[in-house]
């Protein structure tokens, strides 16, 4: 069997992808291929997401924000959509799914606070993720 093959892709490539990715990554090992991608990538990865996820000791060393290729759409087996606001005009084929994440700052919650609630959120729907690839 192949390695299974996850995309994330947010719109600026620095936080919720970035997040998921490196959680997959954390939890998966070699058992699933990650990459990450923004459909506008900023320019740096979100310094509170770096933070939230160095609290459960994930790394993000050596990650930067990068754009959607079509390399990367054509190595994915699945393409996730972290939050509503990603739009991929032609995913060419590859199934996609949507995470509507959590959005804190929605009730008030900021800063930190907030960014714990979002990684939390994230990792829950990366586990059920990993389950249902390598089961």
């Amino acid at each position: 069997m192949s390695t299974p093959s996850v995309l994330f892709v947010c719109v600026k490539n620095g936080g919720k992808s970035q997040m998921a990715a490196a959680l997959m990554r954390h939890l998966a090992g070699d058992s699933v291929t990650v990459a990450s991608a923004g459909t506008r990538p900023g320019s740096k990865l979100n310094a509170e997401s770096v933070a939230a996820l160095d609290e459960l000791g994930v790394a993000t060393a050596g990650e930067h924000p990068k754009p959607v290729t079509d390399d990367l759409l054509d190595a994915a087996d699945l393409v996730v959509l972290l939050g509503t606001e990603a739009q991929l005009d032609d995913p060419r084929g590859t199934p996609v799914e949507v995470w509507e994440t959590d959005e804190p700052s929605a009730r008030g919650v900021t800063g930190m606070e907030r960014m714990r609630l979002v990684r939390d959120d994230i990792a829950q729907r990366v586990e059920q993720l990993h389950t249902r690839l390598t089961s």
